[in-house]
């Protein structure tokens, strides 16, 4: 129920324009997204990146309607892209993109050429890409793309969602030689058809599509901040016998950064997942949605201001 609340809240514009102006907004996004320069990227990535773990950027937006939007974040990643290489930041740090940002929702080979673009670069950067997955509607067109990225740009990355009921099929497709797969559980409303509803259901589910990938012959990358799936995941790379470079966690800016740590300690490849852009405001209401907790923090920082 509260995760319902969230996500409607996430489309409204008037909770919108109240988190906005409310006087502790500011330190609870600074939490969970690097700020809305390139310079914030690249400082919170170097802050990471000194401390022993990956970072995957994404610069914050998805409603793109218009061809001059979509050129302007290709744009920005372009440019991101150069900077990182620029200040020694890559490999290590690599970049999240959605191709909705990049026009896939009113023209799909738009999106591609400039998913296309954004790959090339990261290759003359030494680093990769990863496309983003979102909700349902958008996956088949994705998934189409990144099969055809793949062709020139062989390490771009997937994303599947644990949710969807579909996923188990995709995980079998993508667990092949070469191939990056991020994992995560989902942060779409989705209808029952299509998407498993209960967080029991949802769980099951990423247990298997992680056996699927952990068994395959890919490159796994488990997204997840759940202490149980973690333990799994660890527990599964014992069995099939992964080496730590043969997979890795992933966990979002500001959330468990201590389990990030211990994670790094334990010998473990960690790559946080870092946001950035003044379009805040969505990504951080699917974050609550996916974890609830987080909301705590929020009635935190406002008792911190009265």
């Amino acid at each position: 129920m509260l995760r319902s609340v969230i996500l409607a809240a996430s489309r409204s514009s008037r909770v919108e324009r109240l988190v906005a102006t409310a006087p502790f907004s500011r330190d609870v996004v600074r939490r969970f997204v690097a700020g809305a320069q390139t310079d914030d990227a690249l400082r919170v990535t170097r802050e990471l990146v000194d401390g022993g773990v990956t970072v995957t950027l994404d610069h914050l937006g998805e409603d793109t309607v218009t061809p001059e939007q979509a050129t302007t974040v290709r744009d920005e990643y372009l440019t991101l892209l150069r900077r990182l290489a620029e200040a020694g930041l890559t490999p290590a740090a690599e970049v999240s993109v959605k191709l909705s940002a990049l026009g896939q929702a009113f023209d799909e080979q738009l999106a591609y050429d400039n998913a296309r673009a954004i790959c090339a670069a990261a290759d003359a950067a030494r680093t990769t890409v990863t496309l983003d997955m979102e909700d349902h509607t958008t996956t088949d067109s994705t998934l189409d793309i990144l099969a055809k990225l793949r062709k020139d740009h062989p390490s771009t990355g997937a994303v599947l969602q644990a949710y969807l009921r579909r996923t188990e099929s995709d995980c079998r497709d993508l667990a092949t030689a070469g191939s990056r797969v991020r994992l995560c559980k989902g942060a779409y409303k989705e209808p029952e058809s299509v998407a498993y509803q209960s967080a029991r259901e949802v769980d099951k589910s990423y247990v298997r599509c992680l056996n699927i990938l952990m068994s395959g012959d890919g490159y796994p990358m488990l997204a997840t901040h759940d202490p149980r799936l973690i333990s799994i995941g660890e527990d599964r790379a014992r069995w099939f016998d992964r080496a730590p470079d043969s997979f890795e966690f992933q966990m979002l800016y500001g959330i468990r950064p201590e389990e990030q740590d211990r994670l790094v300690g334990e010998g473990y490849t960690v790559r946080t997942y870092v946001p950035y852009g003044d379009d805040w405001y969505g990504y951080l209401m699917r974050r609550l949605a996916e974890r609830p907790a987080n909301l705590a923090f929020f009635a935190r920082a406002l008792a911190s201001r009265k």
